[in-house]
């Protein structure tokens, strides 16, 4: 029973990534709910807003793997690799993509005013703004920093 896939849950590396992604999560939760005085369960499972739930997993669990494993490992640089390429991808491809679902329900609304198109709305909130991803990689930092500091898992036993 080494071996179990279960044993994922006993490493500090998954809590560094998973509670980087919950923590962001939550933050997005809890600011809307500041703002509209109503809990949306959806911001647990959303993307786009503020921080990146993306950027803020994969840096807690390149910082978690950092701290456990070295800086100079080449695990950690495989790990910071990945954690660049999803957050260039959050900010890049993926706002690209919001931007023009924005503009196609824009221009769906403006030239189908009169009632006879039917096609549903774009998701707009996809991507990131700059500052979303780097509040994201602050976010995983910090949860990653407290994940290794209190010896999570160990907390469990």
């Amino acid at each position: 029973m080494a071996n179990s896939p279960l044993h994922v849950f006993e490493h500090p590396w998954f809590w560094c990534g998973f509670l980087g992604w919950i923590v962001a999560q939550l933050i997005k939760l809890v600011t809307d709910l500041v703002t509209n005085h109503k809990v949306d369960f959806s911001y647990l499972v959303s993307t786009g807003g503020m921080p990146s739930a993306h950027s803020s997993m994969a840096c807690g669990l390149a910082t978690g793997i950092g701290l456990t494993e070295g800086f100079d490992t080449p695990l950690f640089v495989l790990a910071l690799a990945f954690a660049a390429v999803i957050m260039f991808d959050a900010a890049g491809v993926r706002n690209a993509a919001g931007q023009q679902a924005r503009l196609l329900n824009q221009i769906a609304d403006e030239l189908f005013t009169d009632g006879h198109f039917n096609a549903p709305k774009m998701k707009e909130l996809l991507g990131h703004t700059r500052l979303e991803v780097f509040a994201g990689m602050g976010t995983g930092i910090v949860v990653a920093v407290l994940v290794v500091w209190l010896g999570w898992p160990n907390l469990l036993a």
